[in-house]
């Protein structure tokens, strides 16, 4: 079996966990997205510039497959993503007209009942993976969930400890955001992120922009005066 353990620096712990994707499977680009913890929503490497914008559109957006891969914890094929068949993502398939996306495969990475994020492959020209090419992606993703796990194992509290990989930390203020609006707006934390990506959505900004705003008070989500009760932006 070929050694699929990542080796090329990604400038946090000398690895890049994206390379070993490229270097076995027929795809264009890779990025590994971390949930929960202090990294919740975190993007911890990319291929690309197009890597980058697909999982940060998904991120903003709060569809696509990588949200269906972490809600079954099953990979998420889609060869065509021009086709509404089997899924259906409006908002997002408009959104990847501009970006050269023709095909997407997103794996869960886990480890046992641990669920640690998703690795988001993409083709810039329409065609499925091989049951083997699926098998390789498959056995990619799971080394990369345990040198996941091993890193955030090997983190400290991110509040005192002045080592913790800032990789894992990048989308650290969008969730101090969602806390002030849910404090604004008297909701709840799912529904504060929501208030956080439609605004965005509606003024064309990406969710970092958007709770930038809001730490620096420039945007509030507390209710108008004159319709008490009722999230209001300001």
């Amino acid at each position: 079996m070929p050694d699929f353990a990542p080796s090329v620096p990604d400038g946090s712990d000398g690895v890049d966990l994206c390379a070993p994707f490229l270097l076995h499977l027929p795809v264009n680009g890779a990025a590994v997205s971390m949930f929960g913890g202090a990294s919740a929503e975190t993007l911890v490497c990319s291929s690309g510039a197009i890597a980058t914008r697909l999982d940060e559109l998904q991120f903003d957006l709060g569809e696509g497959p990588r949200w269906e891969a972490a809600r079954t914890r099953l990979p998420v094929l889609v060869p065509d993503v021009h086709s509404p068949l089997p899924y259906s993502w409006p908002v997002l398939s408009k959104a990847l007209e501009k970006t050269g996306v023709a095909a997407i495969f997103v794996f869960p990475l886990k480890v046992g009942a641990l669920d640690l994020g998703v690795v988001e492959l993409h083709r810039t020209t329409p065609g499925s993976l091989s049951t083997s090419d699926q098998s390789t992606a498959a056995v990619i993703a799971d080394e990369t969930a345990w040198h996941l796990l091993r890193r955030v194992l090997s983190v400290n509290s991110p509040d005192t400890d002045p080592t913790v990989d800032t990789a894992l930390m990048s989308r650290r203020e969008i969730h101090q955001a969602t806390g002030m609006v849910l404090a604004q707006a008297g909701t709840t934390a799912a529904e504060a992120l929501l208030l956080l990506r439609a605004h965005a959505f509606a003024k064309a900004r990406t969710l970092r922009e958007t709770a930038d705003e809001v730490l620096q008070g420039r945007l509030s989500f507390a209710p108008h005066r004159e319709a008490p009760g009722r999230p209001g932006l300001q």
